[in-house]
């Protein structure tokens, strides 16, 4: 403790965004529209943190920034907010892959192959995958 009462041991200020979370949604803001990231994806990215913490970033902080851009890897719609980010996905020309009769809800799913940005410079329009920016390697994420 300071003489003043605070904890010096504390870097952050009230409010302030975690350092992690920052990266992540700078992340966020640079996947350009109608192409998608998963959480995986953009740990491997960075080069830190795995998917869930990710996830746990984009839940608490990223609203702010285009949350629908940031995925499960499967494709599915982000529970709670599926409607919301079904209007984002069709105004961006994400692709979409429609869903069976059969499909809960019968909300479409993203059809990742060709949806997925894999971070590098320009939105390339080909099957993208998760190599980064200095082309890391295969998804292994499930």
């Amino acid at each position: 403790m300071s003489q003043d009462g605070t904890d010096e041991t504390d870097d952050e200020q009230p409010g302030a965004l975690p350092e992690y979370a920052e990266r992540v949604l700078d992340v966020a803001d640079l996947i350009p529209p109608g192409r998608v990231m998963t959480y995986g994806d953009v740990a491997e990215w960075l080069g830190d943190g795995g998917p869930r913490q990710v996830g746990r970033a984009m839940a608490l902080y990223g609203s702010a920034v285009p949350w629908w851009r940031v995925v499960r890897a499967d494709g599915a719609l982000l529970p709670g907010h599926e409607l919301r980010a079904l209007d984002h996905y069709r105004a961006e020309g994400t692709p979409l892959r429609e869903a069976s009769r059969q499909a809960d809800g019968h909300l479409p799913r993203l059809d990742m192959r060709r949806a997925r940005w894999d971070g590098s410079g320009g939105d390339s329009s080909g099957p993208a995958g998760p190599s980064g920016p200095a082309g890391q390697g295969e998804e292994t994420h499930t």
